[in-house]
């Protein structure tokens, strides 16, 4: 069992009382004048950077914080309690994690520094297409080496905060479909400046959604990238990106867990305070156990984030609990969120109490950035021994 040292204890607290001050000087109502307008959180962003918050997870030779995957949970959890959207940043700590264990020396030094200062924003990874979706050794973006360029040629679909970017991390596949070894092999993960791209051949739509996730369709048409800029071994990019994709599952479940504790804190004062019939309305049984019942599913699903971001911070395998606690985290946060909605009734529904925004923005999470049904496809196959389902 892996427990943290009371000292470490100590310091995710002082965290937790850090990124509260700064999330009390950005209300609801901030969030809320965003989500309608499409917004992004320009100051609530930069002031997050400036803190060292954003660069928590990069080592201090690179001028980060140098922390571990337990506090930036911390932070994550603390945004999203405090009623904001952390989607508007926590890819900036784990995109930067594929140049971080696959970067050259050059590329760390050259981008690393500037992503912890704030100079350069690496929030988005170009992985999901539309006629491949999760099935990403499918994936049909090129990118075909020329001198000393590779020429890509594609599409992307749901690739977040790349107008609010500098960097992004791309997977395209560089080795014909038909001539792989495995199914993994052909795939190469490349960073791409975003500054004037648009100029060179990469046109970005923006995809009007049910939450602000800035999220857009690229499509790339002889789009030039630097060799220099291959991260990692070319054909071998799977790998790359996959690296990062467990640190992401469990920073997403840490974002529901303090979801699920927004709703539940809200549920509660309004039972507390709401009158009906002469009496709180907490009082009653119908509206005080699916409360309980929220909070105690939201606390076990804390508590496998804990575990996973425990083991990740050790460097032992975790890609079961990453799954597990993701999967139980947003299935939480949604039950707490609805619970929340009805305990309002139907001031639950007006965007004054903000609830209907929370519960759009956790909703998502049971299908990005990865469904709950591949989740249980990996347990089931992974964990429990079962034939592969697909």
């Amino acid at each position: 069992m892996i427990e943290t040292p009371r000292h470490e204890e100590e310091h995710v607290s002082e965290i937790r009382s850090a990124v509260r001050a700064i999330c009390a000087r950005y209300s609801e109502d901030y969030w809320k004048d965003l989500d309608a307008t499409h917004g992004y959180p320009t100051e609530f962003v930069a002031e997050l950077t400036e803190s060292g918050f954003l660069g928590c997870l990069i080592p201090e030779e690179y001028g980060g914080a140098g922390l571990g995957l337990p506090e930036a949970c911390a932070i994550l959890e603390e945004v999203s309690r405090a009623g904001g959207h952390p989607g508007a940043a926590h890819a900036q700590m784990y995109v930067m994690g594929s140049v971080l264990r696959h970067g050259t020396a050059e590329q760390k030094q050259k981008y690393l520094p500037k992503v912890a200062s704030g100079e350069l924003r690496l929030q988005s990874f170009g992985v999901t297409e539309p006629t491949t979706g999760t099935d990403t050794t499918s994936l049909k973006t090129t990118a075909r080496r020329e001198g000393d360029t590779y020429v890509v040629n594609g599409q992307k679909v749901w690739i977040s905060r790349v107008q609010h970017s500098d960097l992004m991390v791309l997977l395209a596949r560089t080795k014909p479909i038909e001539q792989r070894s495995r199914k993994t092999d052909g795939l190469s993960a490349f960073i791409v400046d975003l500054r004037g791209a648009e100029e060179r051949g990469l046109t970005v739509k923006p995809i009007d959604a049910m939450i602000n996730h800035h999220s857009c369709e690229l499509f790339f048409d002889d789009f030039e990238i630097p060799a220099e800029n291959l991260l990692g071994t070319e054909h071998e990019g799977f790998r790359v990106v996959m690296d990062g994709m467990n640190a992401e599952r469990i920073l997403i479940a840490a974002e529901c867990v303090g979801d699920g504790r927004y709703f539940v804190d809200k549920a509660v004062a309004y039972a507390n305070d709401r009158v009906v019939f002469g009496r709180p309305i907490g009082q009653n049984q119908g509206v005080s156990f699916p409360i309980a019942k929220a909070y105690a599913k939201v606390e076990a699903a804390s508590l496998m984030v804990d575990r996973a971001a425990a083991l990740f911070a050790a460097g032992k395998p975790c890609g079961a609990e990453a799954n597990m606690a993701k999967m139980l985290a947003a299935e939480a946060s949604w039950e707490a969120g609805d619970t929340c909605l009805q305990t309002h009734g139907g001031f639950g529904i007006s965007r004054e109490y903000h609830i209907e925004r929370k519960l759009r923005e956790t909703r998502l999470y049971q299908i990005a950035p990865i469904s709950t049904n591949l989740i249980l496809s990996y347990v089931s196959e992974h964990v429990l021994g079962m034939p592969r389902s697909f």
